[in-house]
């Protein structure tokens, strides 16, 4: 049997990819779930569709509450259904009930970047509603103090290498290995 093969005989749980926007979630959370033979679930694309519009959409005609409340409802019910790799939006984790429910259902990987890794991955694409209000290296610097306290909750933190996916993929996979190894000797 694989390494792959044996984690993903352990697992039974959703693996959940939280970070910061341009961590690598998605390109990592895919890319993770092939090689554990598991499904990936990206949390953004399923509230796009539960609400029937896409999440600039939402911040703009609701607002952030209303879209944090429709993220947890959605991850609330993914991780109640079989495991999975599910990529979060970078602000699910920071809500308290998301969080408690991330911990109690689902194992978390943090997906850590250096900032100067992210203002270059965000600036590919403009469907970032939080980048939109300033100068996208400050928002992320303000992000990343706020935010990587509380990411460093997550069971796992492996760092996004400023490499070839492949390369962190590799790093996800061997801590995940450790991590169910350690949790089985217990």
């Amino acid at each position: 049997m694989s390494v792959n093969q044996e984690i993903r005989a352990r697992l039974d749980r959703t693996l959940v990819m939280v970070g910061l926007m341009g961590a690598g979630k998605s390109a990592i959370g895919k890319r993770l779930a092939q090689a554990l033979s598991l499904p990936f679930v990206d949390a953004d694309k399923e509230i796009e569709e539960a609400a029937g519009c896409t999440i600039p959409e939402i911040f703009a005609r609701f607002g952030e509450p209303a879209f944090r409340d429709g993220e947890r409802r959605v991850i609330t019910r993914l991780l109640d259904g079989p495991p999975c790799v599910l990529a979060t939006g970078g602000g699910a984790f920071m809500d308290d009930t998301t969080r408690a429910k991330i911990k109690h259902s689902g194992l978390s990987i943090w997906l850590r970047a250096e900032l100067d890794t992210l203002v270059r991955r965000t600036a590919r694409r403009n469907n970032r509603p939080l980048l939109n209000a300033g100068d996208p290296r400050e928002i992320l610097a303000k992000l990343m103090a706020v935010r990587y306290p509380v990411y460093a909750e997550a069971d796992l933190a492996v760092d996004s290498a400023d490499a070839p996916p492949e390369i962190t993929t590799q790093r996800v996979i061997d801590a995940l290995g450790k991590y169910l190894a350690g949790r089985q000797a217990q």
